[in-house]
């Protein structure tokens, strides 16, 4: 069958732009052939700098002929709505059947269509299609509404090696193109895909990108290889390069003895942001090696010592730059930073820079409390961890921040701890990225991910479905990470209610002067803590009191945001467990009780009941709960009262009856005693005791007796069996 051929040929396309262009041009085009009837075997679209192309696979020579019936109004209906019917179907009255569907007559438009030549389709949709192109950003063409991303030159499209003839922006359709800048010359003619990619590389153009990719990546490592070292691969700068050269030559240069001295990172990160440079290292120590690898477009008769040593002055001056502001950066301490925040906004809501340091140096101090870590180095690892926020390093390389900050905490002399601290506290910036281990470092990341998301969603920032501009999704996956991979036992609500109890000095309350002491003194600020902790657990056990008194100051509104947030991690530890297996009803089931907000034993309770109710004797309880539940509810809601009493044992007439009541009684105990000890398996061991004798109440009690004092007993007896299992978790969340 024919093959399609299509290429759009322009000035250079920005690399950022090449991927998700081929990806539209495919969609666009195989959709719009899919829409007008014509099937293929495949189709796969290419990018690179100057051009996207697509290749289209098994069309056939002709659209079918096709043949559709259109119901109109009745042979009745009023004039003027016939005449509609006929202009909407295109047909005349005459060209209409009259059928009838036994409740009357009425027309029938039998509409057939003869198929077009796939050519000539091809010809009205492609020109529509490429105007569809969403560019990120465009150009508009003189005299013109088109918008293109860049001046085409040509656009070769052949249909079965013929040339199919349009136009779009001004250029005609043929099958013609141009191989690469510099090392071809004249026209290329092609009028079969593989016939064009021989062409194309006959003429310096490799139109794959991935195979582009995989050229770069040999050659980087071959040459590195060479001299005894190894390529620090970046699969981004991978991408962005593949995009730049048609004819991808890697070279490798030098950098000069001076500019060794300035920290790796910031090397790197200048060399790959401003110069698209892959870096090198020592293999035997992991150092950064003073070479480069630079991706070149071009073959050189000099073997590319020009382009190195061009590239080696451009590369120069860049780190003259680095290096003046590494310089510059270490002549300040650290400490005599902290001020210079105030001048940079954090939030207009939330205040400065400063006022952040503030609060997250209070909620890091409250960490220490609660996970038993050094006061003082946390306390000044969060005072300090801001500060380089106001360097120059940082100010030209942002994603370097805390990177930097350690550096100069250790040219301060800062203890080890503490600078660690300043350059993990940021982590972890993504699912694949490390969490902090060290115990400062815990507390830090900690606290500047709980005040991040306290402190923003009480301005209002709340993440949407689609947006989400403060990254609060990530600060809480951050920091479920952090507490499940290392274990953490702290109860989530004492340091997002002292969050925003940090939040209070900025509304100038009385609170704001013990808050200010309790900075000074260790011994103060235990006192201070040790009420929080109180006001918080109080809080905790009784949510709808309003607890203004615990701290002055607290509203509904704060007391609302600490719910809200709670249950906002409760969702994003469904995300951080979803990838594990674990189900998310689960997850709900265990921590609608309400009063689990610790983590680490929220997830173990999770998976001990995911493995209680993988087995017979969990999946039977559960239906057998579902039967309780349910006949409760249509009690409840027929007599308007809740069974939520106890039964009465004296009441009971059934072996059967008594036997569960017996079992219920002293699986509560033991279930209780084993979630107290945290024994979560061994407690669902004691409920799968529970099935023998609820699968024989079921099977032998009618609850629904016509006494009603008994049939209220055993409706009490259900509550009972509702109850005792919820010591485990809410079954009533559990789904399937």
């Amino acid at each position: 069958m024919p093959d399609l051929l299509l290429e759009l040929f322009s000035e250079e396309i920005p690399a950022r732009m090449q991927a998700q262009a081929a990806k539209d041009l495919e969609r666009l085009v195989v959709g719009v052939l899919s829409d007008r009837g014509l099937l293929f075997d495949g189709a796969k679209a290419f990018a690179g700098p100057r051009r996207l192309a697509l290749a289209v696979a098994g069309l056939p020579a002709k659209q079918p002929d096709v043949s559709e019936e259109k119901k109109g109004p009745r042979v009745n209906a009023p004039e003027k709505a016939i005449e509609g019917f006929l202009r909407s179907a295109g047909v005349t009255l005459e060209q209409c059947e009259k059928r009838d569907d036994g409740k009357g007559e009425f027309y029938v438009a039998v509409i057939a269509r003869k198929g077009r030549d796939t050519s000539d389709v091809l010809a009205e949709i492609l020109p529509e299609t490429f105007a569809k192109l969403p560019w990120p950003k465009s150009m508009r063409f003189p005299g013109s509404a088109l918008r293109w991303v860049r001046p085409l030159h040509s656009i070769l499209c052949t249909f079965d090696g013929e040339i199919v003839p349009f136009e779009f922006a001004g250029v005609k359709s043929g099958n013609t193109t141009a191989g690469h800048r510099f090392l071809s010359k004249g026209v290329i003619e092609a009028r079969r895909f593989d016939d064009y990619v021989k062409k194309l590389h006959d003429a310096h153009v490799i139109l794959d990108a991935a195979e582009r990719k995989d050229t770069i990546l040999h050659q980087a490592k071959q040459k590195a290889f060479a001299l005894g070292l190894e390529l620090i691969e970046d699969e981004g700068l991978l991408e962005e390069v593949a995009g730049l050269a048609e004819w991808p030559v890697v070279l490798i240069g030098t950098i000069e003895d001076q500019f060794m001295g300035v920290p790796a990172e910031v090397l790197q990160t200048s060399m790959r942001t401003h110069q698209k440079y892959f870096s090198l290292r020592d293999p035997k120590t992991g150092t950064l090696a003073n070479r480069f690898a630079v991706v070149s477009n071009m073959v050189s008769e000099d073997g590319g010592k020009q382009i190195v040593a061009g590239n080696e002055r451009v590369l120069r001056a860049r780190l003259s730059d680095a290096k003046f502001f590494w310089d510059q950066d270490r002549k300040v301490r650290l400490e005599k930073r902290v001020n210079a925040l105030k001048d940079i906004v954090f939030h207009a809501k939330v205040g400065t820079m400063q006022d952040r340091v503030d609060r997250v140096t209070f909620v890091a101090m409250v960490l220490t409390e609660l996970l038993r870590v050094d006061f003082e180095k946390a306390k000044r690892a969060a005072w300090l961890a801001k500060a380089d926020l106001t360097t120059g390093v940082v100010g030209e390389f942002p994603e370097l921040q805390g990177v930097m900050g350690r550096y100069y905490a250790l040219h301060d002399h800062e203890d080890l701890e503490v600078a660690d601290a300043i350059r993990d506290h940021y982590k972890p910036l993504g699912p694949s990225d490390e969490v902090p281990t060290a115990p400062v470092s815990i507390v830090v990341a900690l606290a500047d991910k709980i005040d991040n998301l306290v402190t923003l969603w009480r301005a209002g920032e709340k993440p949407t479905g689609s947006k989400d501009p403060f990254a609060l999704r990530r600060a809480g996956l951050g920091m479920i990470r952090i507490i499940l991979e290392n274990k953490l036992r702290i109860e989530l609500q004492l340091p997002i209610f002292t969050a925003i109890a940090a939040a209070k000095p900025r509304e100038k309350s009385a609170w704001e002067e013990r808050l200010r002491e309790a900075f000074s003194s260790q011994a103060l600020f235990k006192d201070l803590t040790d009420d929080l902790f109180v006001a918080a657990r109080r809080h905790k056990e009784v949510e709808e009191e309003n607890h203004r008194g615990s701290v002055e100051g607290l509203t509904k509104a704060d007391e609302q945001a600490i719910a809200e947030v709670l249950e906002f991690l409760a969702d994003r530890l469904k995300v951080a467990l979803r990838e594990k297996g674990t189900r998310h009803d689960l997850i709900d089931a265990v921590f609608s009780l309400g009063s689990e907000d610790d983590l680490v034993r929220l997830v173990a309770r999770v998976e001990a009941l995911q493995k209680f109710l993988a087995t017979d004797d969990g999946a039977n309880l559960l239906v057998a709960y579902r039967r309780a539940a349910n006949i409760l509810k249509a009690e409840e809601k027929k007599d308007k009262s809740a069974y939520d009493g106890e039964p009465d044992p004296n009441a009971f007439v059934l072996p059967e009856e008594k036997a569960l009541f017996v079992e219920l009684a002293t699986a509560g105990e033991l279930v209780r005693a084993e979630i107290g000890r945290e024994r979560f398996a061994e407690a669902m061991g004691v409920m799968s005791q529970l099935r023998k004798p609820v699968d024989t109440f079921f099977g032998k009690v009618t609850v629904n007796d016509k006494e009603p004092a008994l049939r209220k007993n055993r409706l009490l007896l259900l509550s009972r069996l509702r109850a005792t299992l919820h010591l485990v978790a809410d079954f009533s969340k559990i789904e399937g």
